[in-house]
């Protein structure tokens, strides 16, 4: 298979009109379904966070020929490492995925906070956030991420 078609679900109503590398932790964003969604959100409200997967549309194409291996945000004190050892916005597949607590669920659209995705971005999936499967205990994360990570909320 070498490619396939996805319709977004909702988009993301938000101030945040370009890509930034911190500060999402305060950022709340409606997500406004398609009309042929409305009612999808019924029993989310019972759930403290969702999942949210992006079509991360304004990376230019030109950025999409992404390099196997690159240092985070271009930082020379990162080490050198391979895109799917990185979180970056610029992929193979500029999909975006966060775990983001829900503020409120309305019959056509749900609020959240902290996620990572700018004003008009197209969403393709929420799924209500369930420890069973989405959590991880005691995971291992390199320091360096710490470090990149550290005022991004």
């Amino acid at each position: 298979m070498k490619s396939f078609t996805v319709t977004p679900v909702a988009h993301v109503v938000n101030n945040v009109n370009s890509p930034v590398d911190s500060g999402w932790g305060s950022v709340e964003s409606r997500l406004v379904l398609e009309s042929e969604w409305r009612g999808a959100l019924d029993g989310l409200d019972q759930f403290s966070h969702v999942v949210v997967l992006t079509y991360l549309h304004q990376i230019p194409s030109g950025d999409r020929a992404v390099p196997a291996q690159r240092r985070p945000r271009g930082r020379a004190d990162m080490p050198l490492l391979g895109v799917f050892s990185q979180r970056a916005r610029v992929r193979p597949n500029p999909i975006g995925v966060t775990a983001c607590p829900i503020v409120t669920v309305g019959p056509d659209e749900l609020i959240v906070r902290g996620l990572d995705a700018i004003n008009g971005t197209p969403v393709l999936d929420i799924k209500p956030y369930v420890p069973l499967f989405d959590r991880i205990e005691s995971p291992t994360v390199p320091s360096w991420a710490g470090q990149l990570f550290r005022d991004y909320l």
